[in-house]
């Protein structure tokens, strides 16, 4: 065992560090992890007849814990030293998530979560398989002691029923894999239910491989097969199909055939077993748990100090050999260190409590780390009170001040903007599994004049700078959003497949507002697409959803879509500086607006361009007025947006035409000493109300 654990811990890096693929090195674990479960816990059961819960689950605490705890902990410190800041709160909840073994169920959510899509990769991404195997560990004891009980009551073997039982389990978990594979891949990578096959069939084949029989030059085949089939898992499987699904097949077969051969027959192993069993493999599998605990989060810190995207041969070497000293070190003085100090205190309760030992400083170290964040946020928080050291897009309204702007710390804070920005409107926002339209309403819920704003996160990331402007003139703002989904008549498609839950959602919304009849929607009027060479365009669905709503007899304003960066604007500002942040303006938008273009727009539609506070002569800032334009690679921060209500304003007002606009204006009310240049013609004026040329 400890020979193909080693193949599987080496498979598991070569694929990470040069390929960046799935090895089925993890698959292997987990059927491994089940067969040697699976078969002491029966074992015990048929000598004692019962399982000393305590003493199991504590000496996998000692065995598990300190090791993870401290990579996990190296972790925290690599992620200060090397990561940028905008990563670091995320960093610390999966840290934290990892050492509770509940890791696959964070990076989970993570997954299915559309605004944090472009994360990168988390330096503890691998604890998912420990937070599955932790989930096992907890669930198999009772499963197998329960089997006990009911074999004893029944008068039938303790082995007979708890194949019955895991293989009730292999069946159930597999069944539910191909389900979920096929509906929610990505989700479907880290759910324990998708997973949990693997070690029952590892359990399975534990119950049953005594019973096999199998002549030398089968067993020999299948031991040469499973080899072949295991170590070219990755290079034909790699991400070309979803996993895990059926294609998790692969290596838990190949497991299986190596198992086999080793296991069933008379005689001398075969050749391949007998490979495996050498002594520097075996070695080796013996240090394969802190080997995987250290490759990735060596790999991940080395690309994010070298630039690279992918190692070199050298650097990969590197990678690997760093990774097994750090792996050695932490298996002889930590685990040797625990071995040593509970090999005199033989209670349970000691090594559980010198597994948890190791544990309890990450958790306190991330929550100390967490409120240092917290204190930091707060303290930009109250510096940026100053309209005049932190104007965002209203310093395009004064040349003066925006000569004078003062050099100070970017706000919001990178580390938690993403945070800050998303729970503003997370409940009227339908996330990308949802059918449900989320509503909720803000400003005077009992006015007469009535906005709706509705579309994708584009359009949910002007709700900062609407409802000031709302607030101000006494208006009802009705917020219906959904991930993904664009406000259109036609289909649409999310990563290539029908996203049939958007098509529902935009049915649900326009009953709503066929009941609500509001005074006018603010919707996207284009979108744009990065990486170039595809131009911004108005989609047929847009217009013909215009038309619908001219028919309701509500008016539309179609804002602009706005601009796309190829990097993540936030970790941009951590690492090179505010300045350093721009992207040409024709990576995602045309240089002029689409909507001059369009024919047969409904009398209905006005039309609004923004892009002149966004970008400057073909440049679009990733930071203006001392603000973070953009928490991610193209959704504005909550505070530019807010900054963006005092320029929206007047442009607003006269692509309402008749709203009622009581009560002054924003900077007058928020005392500004500057005057936001409306839309009626004063000198300065920005060309942001477009009137359609068939509208008369």
């Amino acid at each position: 065992m400890e020979g193909l654990r080693a193949v599987a811990a080496l498979l598991i890096a070569v694929y990470h560090i040069w390929f960046g693929t799935v090895s089925g090195g993890v698959d292997v674990f987990l059927l491994l992890t089940g067969f040697l479960i699976t078969g002491s816990l029966v074992r015990t059961m048929e000598r004692d007849g019962r399982i000393g819960f305590g003493a199991f689950w504590a000496r996998l605490v000692k065995r598990l814990f300190p090791a993870g705890a401290v990579v996990l902990a190296a972790v925290l410190i690599g992620a200060h030293l090397f990561l940028p800041r905008s990563r670091w709160t995320g960093v610390i909840a999966e840290v934290q998530a990892s050492a509770l073994y509940v890791g696959n169920w964070h990076l989970a959510l993570d997954s299915v979560d559309y605004m944090a899509e472009n994360a990168a990769a988390s330096p503890v991404q691998h604890f998912w398989s420990l937070a599955v195997q932790g989930q096992f560990y907890l669930l198999w004891p009772l499963l197998i002691a329960a089997a006990g009980l009911l074999a004893a009551r029944w008068g039938l073997s303790v082995r007979a029923t708890a194949l019955v039982a895991v293989g009730a389990v292999l069946a159930v978990s597999f069944g539910y894999s191909l389900w979920i594979t096929a509906t929610e891949p990505v989700w479907a990578y880290f759910d324990t239910g998708a997973r949990l096959w693997e070690p029952a069939l590892g359990g399975v084949l534990a119950l049953v491989v005594h019973r096999v029989r199998l002549p030398r030059w089968l067993r020999t085949t299948a031991g040469w097969l499973g080899l072949a089939a295991l170590a070219a898992c990755g290079a034909v499987i790699g991400d070309a199909l979803p996993y895990p699904g059926v294609a998790s097949l692969w290596p838990t077969s190949a497991a299986v055939l190596v198992v086999v051969a080793g296991a069933g027959g008379d005689g001398a192993p075969p050749w391949a077993n007998r490979l495996l069993g050498l002594r520097p493999l075996t070695w080796l599998g013996g240090h394969a748990y802190t080997l995987f605990l250290w490759h990735w989060p060596v790999l991940v810190f080395y690309l994010e100090i070298t630039g690279q995207v992918r190692p070199s041969l050298p650097g990969g070497l590197l990678v690997l050999g760093l990774s097994f000293a750090a792996a050695l070190a932490t298996s002889r003085v930590v685990d040797g260190g625990v071995g040593r100090l509970t090999r005199a205190r033989s209670a349970p309760s000691w090594s559980l409590a010198a597994g948890v030992l190791f544990v309890v400083p990450v958790l306190a170290a991330g929550l100390v780390w967490s409120e240092s964040i917290e204190q930091g946020r707060r303290m930009r928080l109250e510096l940026s009170s100053d309209p005049l050291s932190y104007p965002g897009a209203a310093v395009h309204l004064s040349p003066e001040l925006r000569a004078n702007l003062p050099a100070l710390p970017v706000y919001p804070d990178t580390t938690t903007v993403v945070r800050d920005t998303i729970d503003q409107t997370s409940e009227c926002n339908s996330l990308l599994p949802d059918t449900e339209m989320r509503r909720c309403v803000f400003g005077d819920s009992g006015a007469d004049y009535t906005v709706v704003l509705t579309g994708s996160s584009h359009a949910r990331h002007w709700f900062q700078s609407l409802l000031p402007i709302a607030e101000q003139h006494g208006w009802r703002l009705v917020v219906m959003t959904k991930n993904a989904c664009q406000f259109s008549a036609e289909p649409q498609t999310y990563r290539g497949e029908p996203f049939s839950e958007c098509t529902v959602w935009n049915e649900q919304v326009m009953d709503e507002i066929a009941q609500l009849r509001p005074d006018a929607v603010f919707a996207l009027g284009s979108l744009t697409r990065a990486g170039g060479g595809t131009a911004e365009h108005v989609p047929p669905g847009f217009v013909e959803r215009w038309r619908q709503l001219d028919d309701l007899g509500v008016d539309v304003v179609a804002v602009r879509d706005t601009p796309r960066f190829g990097f993540d604007v936030a970790e941009c500002v951590d690492r090179h500086g505010p300045g350093s942040c721009t992207e040409e303006q024709s990576y995602s938008m045309s240089l002029s607006s689409p909507f001059g273009e369009l024919e047969d727009v409904p009398g209905n539609t006005r039309f609004l361009d923004m892009t002149d506070y966004l970008c400057e002569n073909g440049r679009c800032h990733g930071v203006i007025g001392n603000q973070l334009v953009y928490y991610d690679t193209n959704h504005f921060s909550y505070a530019f947006s807010t900054s963006l209500a005092v320029v929206l304003e007047p442009h607003l007002l006269d692509a309402l035409g008749g709203a009622p606009a009581d009560g002054g204006t924003l900077a007058e009310a928020a005392g500004h000493p500057f005057t936001p240049v409306g839309a009626t013609g004063e000198e300065g004026e920005r060309p942001a109300v477009m009137n359609d040329p068939h509208r008369q």
